[in-house]
């Protein structure tokens, strides 16, 4: 059940991060952050997403926004994604999906005739008071990390 709501507090976290680190979300109060949530490291969909967030990082960083991309693979395959596309920043670790469940990003997905349970892609806006601003659900890429910044920098 999501307890991710907008205009509240949104929810703390401690996960296991690229570069042998923690992020625990109250600990980055004072900064923006944007959190990009993904189905699996080194897909297409996903790389491309990461792409886009890797090369707009500059135009964040220089308004007090942090990016995170976060997915259910372990640090090990984020380590590889990460290093394969030279991302500067980092990938946190929610192979438990608790996370993933308090941001209601865990959905019923279909491919090839199966269904299963999967992150949806979405990502969340928040505030350098820990506060949810802004979600996107259900991302298609092309365009997408435009929009965020469209939004988060106006």
């Amino acid at each position: 059940m999501s307890s991710a709501e907008l205009g509240k507090k949104a929810p703390d976290f401690n996960l296991p991060s690229t570069g042998d680190k923690n992020v625990q979300l109250s600990s980055l109060i004072g900064n923006n952050v944007v959190l990009f949530f993904y189905p699996r490291d080194d897909t297409p969909g996903c790389t491309t997403e990461s792409q886009d967030f890797r090369d707009a990082l500059n135009t964040f960083e220089a308004r007090n926004i942090l990016i995170f991309g976060v997915s259910q693979d372990s640090i090990k395959s984020h380590e590889k994604f990460r290093n394969k596309y030279e991302m500067g920043f980092d990938l946190l670790s929610d192979e438990d999906g608790e996370v993933c469940e308090q941001y209601g990003v865990i959905k019923l997905k279909k491919m090839y005739g199966k269904e299963f349970m999967g992150i949806e892609r979405s990502t969340f806006f928040i505030d350098t008071e820990g506060v949810l601003r802004h979600e996107w659900r259900k991302v298609k890429v092309p365009g997408h990390v435009d929009e965020v910044l469209s939004v988060v920098i106006g």
